[in-house]
């Protein structure tokens, strides 16, 4: 008896395969979201445009004075904004939701591995931020923005803030119910944004409240971008440590600790 042909194939795809259909599944659901285009496009950019025009917060320019140089400090700390909102708050709600919902206990039962789906939705971090750096920086200068440094060095900063968001937001969203994830990532953006040096100079604040906010994730991020793209420095070495350590406790807790159900 012969065996029979069938097409397609019956089995698993490919791993590579479906890591890049989930990718773009991802992709298109976050982009589709109201409320995650309110957290990765519209606030950083209403923030970027107000800021720079409007003279409301005191930031450090030169002695010219001006909008160009108010957007030179502020385009970096809105870019570190922009990588909080979508691989932190926006990949915490997704994924605190889709973990209420049982998508992902159908997903990890699914031929895609667990890490696949893990990998797919960083990919798709990563894709959005790509957009969401394009559409910035476009916008910063237009503003007036003259950008300095090594685009590298930029690009390890944003891949060290990614990873070190992400963890945070997979361990917060594989832990806590989803009601609660909602309520904490948003207060959590709102408590880093101003807090964290995006708009607001760190040397506004008293010097212990200083030290302590200088360690924190969006602080090393802003500050590293801000060195590079603002002053031309080669690498700021110990604001990526910081994202470095950041991002390995916040990756080994989520591992750890991620609950599927």
């Amino acid at each position: 008896m012969s065996t029979g042909t069938y097409s397609p194939k019956p089995g698993a795809a490919p791993v590579g395969r479906m890591i890049a259909a989930q990718t773009a599944l991802e992709t298109r659901m976050l982009l589709r979201n109201g409320e995650q285009l309110l957290l990765t496009v519209i606030i950083p950019s209403l923030l970027l445009v107000l800021f720079s025009t409007v003279d409301i917060v005191t930031v450090p320019v030169s002695t010219t004075g001006g909008a160009g140089e108010a957007v030179d400090f502020l385009a970096p700390g809105v870019l570190a904004l922009a990588v909080l909102s979508t691989a932190f708050t926006g990949q915490a709600i997704a994924t605190g939701f889709e973990r209420r919902y049982g998508v992902l206990k159908r997903l990890g039962a699914s031929p895609l591995p667990r890490w696949a789906l893990m990998t797919a939705k960083t990919l798709a971090v990563l894709v959005t931020e790509v957009l969401q750096v394009a559409l910035l920086t476009a916008l910063a200068l237009a503003l007036g923005w003259s950008p300095h440094g090594s685009p590298l060095s930029v690009l390890l900063l944003l891949v060290l803030g990614t990873a070190a968001f992400s963890g945070l937001g997979l361990l917060m969203a594989g832990t806590l119910k989803a009601e609660a994830t909602l309520a904490a990532a948003n207060l959590v953006f709102l408590l880093l944004l101003v807090g964290g040096g995006v708009i607001v100079p760190l040397d506004r604040f008293p010097e212990p409240a200083r030290s302590l906010l200088e360690l924190l994730p969006i602080s090393a991020l802003s500050d590293g971008l801000r060195d590079v793209l603002q002053n031309g420095a080669s690498m700021p070495w110990g604001n990526a440590l910081i994202l470095a350590v950041w991002a390995v406790l916040g990756l080994g807790a989520a591992a750890k600790f991620f609950r599927w159900e």
